[in-house]
């Protein structure tokens, strides 16, 4: 899951640290790890188990972060979203934020392992080299479709919280990832139009800066009717019933539009408010979820 916020210069050291994690990443993240928990028991999940995963979740995608900023502390000082990032100006050293990574990272493995299950540690562990290596190191700065192919890592989170409660991975988790799968590029397309000149400075090859704007309009019109369709499988297996549909149907209702107006009329301001509206999308989506677990008809 790849949410990108601005990053404002933290005043102590301690602030310092805790935005390495970048904490409103990892907030969305897990709040759909927590709705997997919810999702994989038709009563209430254990809370020690649900408390465990949880903190757990939270240490390994806060020490993929600090992994991400530290391996890009070069193109993040070339950026001015990015610049004032603690690693970027080397207020942290290179050893402090992997001695950093490496507590938090190996803290959380730690609970997972003896408080959860060892499942749920090796999927999150899986999840932190996709998304730290694989996507970081290796993808995003090889292929403009960087997004689309280490996307996995970012969607991963409904499947360790799934894993936490049901020590089982079934195919109803795979639908909730597939969904942030598909939600990924879009949501990051919009946020990369409108830094598109960030992205340029960065030499990273991000589709609005290799291919232009117009393919990349296009592109983010084709993959949010994507997601309105994968949205829509919950309730065709029967996962969902129609309290989650009538959400699904209304919030990409809303998507759509603003994936349209960046086709037929793009500006940056409107790839702005389709950034800020796909991360509402995903928050209201499996907070649908969760109400029509409990309250289907």
């Amino acid at each position: 899951m790849t949410t990108h916020t601005a990053t404002h210069k933290p005043s102590n050291r301690f602030a310092q640290y805790w935005t390495l994690t970048k904490p409103r990443v990892t907030q969305l993240a897990v709040f759909c790890a927590v709705i997997g928990m919810f999702l994989a028991t038709d009563g209430m999940p254990d809370w020690r188990v649900v408390v465990a995963a949880t903190v757990g979740i939270w240490l390994l995608a806060g020490a993929a972060f600090a992994v991400n900023c530290l391996a890009e502390r070069e193109i993040d000082a070339r950026m001015a979203r990015t610049a004032r990032r603690a690693v970027a100006t080397g207020e942290l050293s290179v050893s402090e934020t992997m001695l950093y990574s490496a507590i938090i990272g190996g803290a959380g493995m730690w609970i997972l392992y003896a408080l959860v299950n060892p499942l749920t540690m090796w999927l999150t562990f899986v999840t932190f080299v996709g998304y730290a290596v694989i996507y970081t190191m290796i993808l995003k700065p090889a292929t403009p479709q960087n997004i689309v192919i280490g996307g996995l890592s970012g969607a991963m989170p409904p499947a360790l919280g799934w894993a936490a409660v049901a020590n089982d991975v079934p195919m109803q988790a795979w639908l909730l990832v597939l969904i942030i799968f598909v939600w990924t590029p879009p949501h990051f397309w919009a946020l990369a139009m409108y830094r598109r000149d960030d992205y340029a400075r960065s030499g990273l090859p991000m589709l609005p800066v290799t291919h232009g704007l117009p393919f990349t309009q296009f592109h983010v019109l084709l993959y949010t009717i994507a997601l309105a369709a994968t949205t829509l499988l919950p309730f065709a297996v029967h996962m969902s019933g129609l309290i989650y549909l009538a959400s699904a149907v209304v919030l990409n209702a809303v998507f759509l539009h603003h994936a349209w107006k960046i086709y037929r009329h793009y500006t940056d301001l409107i790839a702005r408010k389709a950034f800020t509206w796909s991360i509402i999308y995903l928050s209201l989506l499996f907070a649908a979820l969760l109400v029509d677990h409990y309250f289907k008809f």
